[in-house]
């Protein structure tokens, strides 16, 4: 097979323009999806300066009509879709005494059941292809659970569920489903904690040190690979070590 076609879910910004970049550096056709297109300009841009093969595609998740819209578009821009990287999440934080069933639903939505939705668009193409790599980016919260956080870490559970299941389902079409677990990393996400929340992290986590978007994508670079084919229904922890399964 020649060249392949990696399509990315918030790839405007953090890992997801990180996992983008590094599959285009490996030669992949890579689609950029996100609903700021300004800032999946700016990814666009650098990876064709390095002389990568980028596409745009507009993508709102909270929206289910959106999802369809989007693998149409980026199919008929960039041809099938052999690698699938499901990145893009929201947070409504809170405790669960008080969480809002509105933000209860809207982040499973979001991080669960639209990921979901975006696998159903390529496995028919993947299975007539006999080739694909589905990658759910799931976090370090969904093994250890996070206090505020039961919307949140029930939506990443649910995607370690949902890629086990799924790696069961498609093994016989030489479909692999895995997914990575990222720590705390050092993006916007986690910018925004106070001194006293970093430190106490950074202590938790045996490198003391916060990971980067780069590490991440090295491991999505490595599970979309052929040296990865025979791994499948894996978690892969990338988190210094702060939690070892």
């Amino acid at each position: 097979m020649g060249q392949r076609t990696a399509f990315v879910t918030g790839a405007s910004r953090g890992i997801g323009r990180a996992v983008a970049v590094a599959l285009a550096a490996t030669g992949h056709r890579v689609v950029l999806a996100a609903r700021d297109l300004a800032k999946l300009e700016q990814t666009q841009a650098g990876i064709l300066q390095t002389g990568g093969e980028a596409h745009i595609v507009s993508l709102d998740l909270a929206s289910p009509a959106s999802i369809p819209q989007a693998f149409a578009d980026a199919t008929a821009k960039a041809g099938p879709i052999h690698i699938l990287v499901n990145n893009a999440a929201i947070t409504r934080d809170g405790l669960a005494l008080r969480m809002k069933r509105q933000d209860f639903e809207s982040v499973i939505e979001v991080n669960l059941t639209a990921a979901f939705l975006c696998i159903q668009q390529v496995l028919h193409g993947m299975m007539r292809e006999r080739w694909g790599r589905i990658i759910n980016i799931t976090s370090v919260v969904a093994q250890a659970g996070n206090p505020g956080q039961a919307n949140y870490v029930a939506s990443k559970a649910g995607l370690v569920g949902l890629t086990k299941s799924l790696a069961q389902e498609m093994a016989s079409r030489n479909i692999t489903v895995n997914a990575v677990a990222p720590g705390f990393m050092d993006t916007e996400m986690t910018q925004a904690l106070s001194q006293e929340v970093k430190e106490r992290i950074l202590a938790s986590i045996p490198l003391k040190r916060m990971g980067s978007a780069e590490d991440v994508a090295a491991a999505v670079r490595f599970l979309a690979s052929e040296e990865a084919g025979y791994i499948t229904g894996h978690v892969l922890n990338v988190n210094g070590g702060m939690y070892m399964a």
